[in-house]
């Protein structure tokens, strides 16, 4: 998986697409990020770079549950990526 805007773009649009709300804030959390549930509304931690958004959010969508179906065939496709248990 590459670094760049890209994929923070993708990240944040799957987790809109599976009904997610996304805020940047500061915070003095120290994974770089916070889910609240029953909101569903997500904050990542606007100071982090590049790379610790991306990896911040591929943890919170392995934490998250999707009704993948209703995800874009692109989406679904990431998600399975994501999600996908290592070897």
């Amino acid at each position: 998986m590459r670094y760049n805007q890209q994929t923070l773009d993708t990240l944040e649009n799957l987790l809109k697409e599976g009904g997610y709300k996304l805020r940047t804030g500061k915070g003095s959390f120290n994974s770089g990020y916070c889910i609240l549930q029953d909101k569903k509304v997500v904050v990542l931690n606007k100071y982090h770079s590049l790379e610790a958004r991306i990896n911040s959010l591929i943890e919170i969508i392995k934490e998250l549950s999707f009704n993948v179906q209703t995800l874009p065939d692109e989406l679904q496709d990431w998600y399975h990526k994501i999600t996908k248990p290592a070897k």
